[in-house]
């Protein structure tokens, strides 16, 4: 079952007062049903999404609607079920803000269904069980979508979603608008806002598993590229070694300068700081990380003037 899945069945269970059903009814119709010469029809493969608005419609307006099932034409491994509203069929549209009483359909339903603050939420929960979405955050990006017909409706969504400070953005698509989030805490409240709360409760789970993956990633990152830069120095200063060691010319160097040295071709993979640490507790005389590149330095003046000189007794040999 897919998270989506488990969040329309889990918001299904929840009960509403008679005007949240009311707002939840106008969301899930104006995002999914459609007049057809049988009468008013809504769809979903969802059985659970399907007893509840039949329920809802029932309760409301005291009539029994039609349900059939149908082949999927999605190629979908479920059935498509669909409830047919015949009976009452205009005033029930007009009721739940569909259309006005010349049977026109309303951009935006009237005032008196999203009037309040649950009823408001009601219609947005509609909404999501008609034509939204959520993908797993445990085994892809964080994304929450609702594809939206209408271009009214998709701006009027759009403003309710953004009384919540929700940030969510809107899209042309080819058959209509999407309405999107991606930040992982808006989708967070998103989510409460709509009363999946146990949905919220694994979002956040694996946010801070997520979080703490990334985290240990980076620092693993961290560790590697401080290792590569360990590696890369000590290979520089091995390399300047060999190049005084060539020209025979260890006497230039200074004795502590040596010292370091034979440290150096003793420990090729210690850091400067754990050379810096070995030196001292082997020789009882305290050296510390900056003194010691201090010699390196020196280290690695003599090695370039040698490079020079050879470079120019090539030269002049070539010529």
């Amino acid at each position: 079952m897919s998270y989506t899945t488990k969040i329309k069945e889990e918001i299904s269970k929840d009960i509403g007062t008679k005007s949240e059903m009311l707002a939840e009814l106008s969301g899930y119709i104006r995002n999914n049903g459609h007049n057809t010469p049988r009468g008013f029809q809504l769809t979903t493969e969802n059985p659970l999404i399907c007893e509840r608005i039949e329920k809802q419609i029932e309760a409301l307006y005291e009539i029994k609607i039609k349900k059939e099932v149908k082949d999927s034409l999605n190629f979908s491994k479920k059935d498509l079920l669909v409830l047919t509203i015949d009976n009452k069929k205009d005033f029930i549209l007009e009721d739940l803000g569909y259309q006005d009483n010349n049977r026109k359909y309303l951009d935006k339903p009237p005032q008196y269904i999203v009037g309040a603050n649950e009823e408001i939420r009601a219609y947005l929960k509609g909404v999501f069980l008609s034509s939204g979405s959520i993908n797993d955050p445990k085994t892809s990006r964080y994304h929450m979508e609702l594809l939206i017909e209408k271009s009214g409706e998709a701006v009027f969504v759009q403003k309710l979603l953004n009384l919540f400070d929700l940030n969510v953005k809107i899209l042309t698509r080819d058959k209509g608008y999407m309405l999107y989030i991606k930040e992982a805490d808006k989708i967070s409240d998103y989510l409460k806002i709509i009363r999946a709360n146990n949905a919220v409760l694994y979002f956040e789970n694996q946010r801070i598993y997520r979080n703490k993956k990334n985290q240990a990633n980076r620092l693993n990152n961290c560790e590697q590229a401080n290792m590569d830069k360990v590696v890369a120095t000590a290979t520089a200063q091995l390399d300047n070694i060999a190049i005084i060691e060539n020209n025979l010319a260890l006497s230039l160097l200074d004795e502590k300068t040596k010292e370091a040295l034979e440290y150096r071709k003793k420990y090729p993979e210690a850091s400067l700081k754990e050379l810096s640490e070995i030196i001292s507790l082997e020789t009882g005389k305290p050296i510390t990380k900056s003194g010691l590149n201090h010699r390196f330095r020196k280290i690695k003046e003599l090695a370039t003037k040698f490079k020079k000189l050879n470079k120019k007794s090539h030269e002049t040999n070539d010529s």
